[in-house]
């Protein structure tokens, strides 16, 4: 993963492909699927959606899902190059957050053509997350 000068991750094709056209395509929407279809991935994504847009450092990660530095750095970056996480630097830590935007355009993915072209009416306990959630 690259970090600009202010701090933030950018990189990856399909993830500027998806920010400078705001769709998704079928091979990101995949590419995001199968970097969460990890059990240790998915608990890491969920652990970063918890905390909101503060993230946390990763030896904080690795202390609370009891994942070695090895391992945790492989499973960053594999959630990273999907664009589901974002890095930032301050000082000598890196901190990573749930990057919100990318998970909201893969539910308006897989929901946008549900019921039919219908007006679908959402799940109660469901509503998408702008990180202040």
């Amino acid at each position: 993963m690259r970090v600009n000068q202010t701090g933030l991750a950018f990189g990856l094709d399909h993830a500027h492909h998806f920010y400078k056209n705001r769709n998704m395509e079928t091979k990101s929407a995949v590419t995001i699927l199968a970097a969460l279809a990890q059990d240790t991935r998915l608990a890491i994504y969920r652990l970063l959606v918890q905390q909101g847009s503060e993230g946390l450092a990763v030896g904080q990660i690795g202390e609370r899902l009891a994942v070695a530095n090895a391992t945790l750095s492989f499973h960053l970056k594999e959630l990273s190059h999907a664009g589901l996480i974002l890095a930032r630097q301050e000082g000598r830590f890196i901190y990573y957050s749930a990057n919100y935007e990318q998970m909201n355009a893969l539910l308006g993915f897989l929901t946008e053509n549900c019921c039919r072209g219908e007006a679908c009416a959402p799940a109660s306990n469901v509503s998408p997350c702008d990180g202040a959630c």
